[in-house]
């Protein structure tokens, strides 16, 4: 089953977790984080868990159609810091509670300090058929 690991840049279920931005942080501090997060792709991949991973630039906008031969709207980026992707892991594990675990020890990537910075990942299955509608 795969999974996707979402990081965002802040925010999370209360008690929401504080740390300072990463354009905050020393040099120091953002390369153990990344890493962190290297070492802990590679053993993913070791053991077969690893699909792809990405980090993301804080920069985007939102895009929709505005219908036939018109061009679309755009806008932002305007959301809240705590809704913006930070990046992402995409994971081929046996069951939910591996991905919740891996998700967990994702979480203690190192931060200002060196100290876990314990942010919330959210952890989304890979949808693998059309849901069923009733009517």
């Amino acid at each position: 089953m795969k999974y996707l690991l979402l990081k965002h840049y802040r925010g999370g279920p209360t008690p929401a977790v504080d740390f300072a931005p990463m354009d905050r942080w020393t040099p120091e501090e953002v390369d153990a984080h990344i890493q962190f997060m290297r070492d802990f792709a590679a053993g993913l991949e070791q053991t077969g868990e690893f699909v792809d991973a990405q980090a993301l630039a804080a920069e985007g906008a939102f895009v929709r159609y505005d219908g036939e031969g018109r061009p679309p709207v755009t806008d932002g980026p305007f959301a809240e810091t705590k809704d913006l992707i930070a990046g992402w892991m995409i994971i081929d594990v046996e069951s939910w509670d591996r991905a919740v675990q891996l998700a967990g020890e994702l979480s203690a990537a190192p931060g200002p300090g060196g100290d876990p910075i314990h942010e919330w990942l959210e952890v989304r299955p890979f949808l693998t058929e059309p849901p069923t509608v009733d009517e």
